[in-house]
């Protein structure tokens, strides 16, 4: 088997949560240009649309699929949808959350600070953060377990393995802003889930890994941005498609001796 032949995903079927956000949208792209059939999953079909339209040249092999990953029903009712259509399920990326980010296409969150903290809002993380990718998954393994085969890889992040400095948030004259609670305890959550269910299928061609990213650039104020940076080794955000060949390397054959691991793409930031 030739490099080329271990990166490719030709033939298989690919499953991506969260696939209208702005890395769920570049790993359909990077899975569909490797050869996979992929299902964009998103819980707003306007967003859905919208992501589809930018993949352009890949006509054919990117399709919609309305899922809330909060709803066991809805998830049970697409998966089957797919299989049904495709006859196997191979990739799944759980790439759903909830995140508060500081750019100009999310609402700024001013009440966030820890001591006095919403329960629903910790409850809404903790469902779409944690409980999705348990849902999703439970549900895409039963194709995996028949087929025998499949890669799961769940999508933590820098501050599921440090806790978030929030110095980075602080932007003189303005609201002060705190990355909250929820995201951390979630993303920490992610990292026991995969060795779980890496460890759970031991003995099978079934992986489970998990990618962590660091800080993306998407329009962000330039202090936000100058703050983000001065904490990265390479002394900068990442581009949106600098995840991309991890991803690539997970699903495919290419990490076929690897699972219950994670791969840190954070550009240094938790390597000081």
């Amino acid at each position: 088997m030739t490099i080329h032949d271990k990166f490719s995903l030709t033939d298989k079927v690919a499953l991506v949560t969260g696939g209208a956000g702005l890395l769920g949208t570049e790993f359909c792209r990077t899975l569909a240009e490797a050869g996979a059939t992929v299902y964009l999953s998103d819980q707003n079909p306007e967003l859905i649309d919208r992501a589809i339209s930018t993949l352009k040249g890949l006509a054919g092999k990117v399709s919609g699929v309305v899922i809330n990953v909060t709803d066991p029903q809805s998830i049970h009712a697409e998966v089957e949808k797919i299989i049904a259509e495709t006859n196997r399920l191979d990739v799944l990326v759980n790439s759903a959350a909830l995140d508060p980010k500081f750019d100009p296409s999310h609402p700024r969150y001013y009440n966030n600070a820890f001591e006095d903290y919403p329960l629903e809002f910790w409850r809404d993380g903790l469902d779409v953060n944690l409980t999705g990718p348990f849902l999703v998954s439970q549900a895409v393994s039963k194709q995996m377990v028949k087929q025998n085969s499949g890669s799961i890889i769940n999508l933590c992040s820098t501050y599921g393995l440090v806790g978030p400095d929030q110095r980075v948030y602080e932007n003189t004259g303005k609201h002060k802003t705190f990355k909250p609670v929820f995201y951390s305890v979630t993303k920490a959550g992610i990292l026991g889930l995969t060795r779980y269910l890496a460890a759970y299928y031991a003995g099978t061609n079934i992986r489970v890994n998990a990618l962590t990213p660091g800080g993306v650039e998407n329009g962000h104020e330039e202090q936000f941005v100058k703050n983000y940076s001065s904490r990265a080794v390479l002394g900068r955000m990442a581009k949106k498609d600098e995840m991309n060949g991890a991803l690539l390397f997970l699903a495919s054959e290419a990490s076929s001796y690897m699972t219950g691991a994670n791969l840190v793409v954070d550009g240094g930031w938790t390597a000081w």
